[in-house]
């Protein structure tokens, strides 16, 4: 009996916190989220309207935050800009979308191996690591720029192909994330599988990626936008065009318009929209895993 009630209460306080259709207490979050929701579209919403703006709006004073006549001519001085590249455009994309997909495999591989070791096994020196990993969230890319070029050049990764994907595969943040949510696993399940003469990469294969799918997309997202928005590799690290990246391609381009800052201004926002439209498809397909992994890692 005791048992009967305890579930309806349950059933009941779900019913009243998460109801399937609209109930009138869900007025107030209404009210509070949607400015909130409208507030943080404006910087999309910019993007996209400044990308089509012509040139005089774009000059114009006051400044306009939506474009009064919208038009494609920043894009076609784009794609005529890019028609004139010594290098042909396709192998900084090729190169762009090769980097980017091994460096989303690899960091997914690396940082879930290492989450399972520190959230699963036991070994001396374990808290210690993580330590580390926390304090290394707190530094920005550009405090590490010097070591992190003393440490390329003198393992060699000078101008390979290689530098754009070795020094993004440790990633701090990642690490974090799906030890917290591997922390969530309980440890009878592993103990389970061990009686049932599982081996660690068994553990790791079947059990372990299968139920921290959120927390790999979340990774991937974040290993996605940091290796295709990445032109610093390219400029520091590399000397060889045919190495260079596409975001390093239309960061140059825009910059050097013969010296026309006003055409290099369109361009810019034109560009500026290319190379953020795949960050901005992928987090809407995956955004629910984002949320997912959010709440089970300890950020609230």
């Amino acid at each position: 009996m005791k048992k009967r009630k305890t579930k309806r209460f349950a059933s009941l306080t779900n019913a009243r916190i998460n109801p399937k259709g609209f109930h009138p207490s869900q007025i107030k979050f209404y009210v509070l989220l949607t400015p909130l929701a409208f507030i943080m579209l404006l910087p999309i919403v910019f993007i996209f309207s400044h990308a089509f703006k012509p040139l005089d709006e774009l000059f114009a004073y006051p400044p306009k935050f939506l474009v009064s006549n919208p038009k494609l001519q920043n894009f076609i001085d784009l794609f005529a800009r890019m028609g004139n590249s010594g290098v042909p455009v396709t192998r900084y994309l090729f190169n762009s979308i090769l980097i980017t997909a091994i460096t989303v495999f690899m960091t997914i591989i690396v940082s879930t191996t290492a989450a399972f070791a520190l959230s699963k096994k036991r070994f001396k020196l374990k808290n210690t690591l993580f330590m580390v990993n926390t304090v290394a969230l707190m530094f920005v890319p550009i405090a590490v720029s010097i070591p992190r070029f003393l440490i390329i050049q003198n393992i060699g990764l000078m101008d390979t192909f290689l530098v754009h994907i070795v020094p993004g595969l440790a990633m701090p943040v990642g690490l974090f994330l799906l030890k917290q949510f591997m922390d969530q696993i309980p440890d009878s399940v592993i103990e389970a599988a061990q009686m049932d003469g599982a081996n660690d990469v068994q553990i790791y294969w079947k059990i372990i990626l299968p139920m921290i799918k959120p927390a790999i997309a979340t990774i991937a997202i974040l290993a996605f936008q940091a290796s295709w928005n990445n032109a610093d590799t390219s400029s520091m690290y590399i000397s060889s065009e045919s190495l260079k990246t596409f975001a390093f391609y239309l960061s140059t381009l825009t910059s050097t318009t013969s010296g026309n800052t006003v055409a290099g201004q369109g361009l810019q926002a034109a560009s500026s929209l290319i190379m953020f439209l795949p960050n901005i498809i992928i987090f809407v397909f995956l955004q629910n895993q984002v949320m997912n992994t959010m709440s089970h890692s300890g950020i609230k």
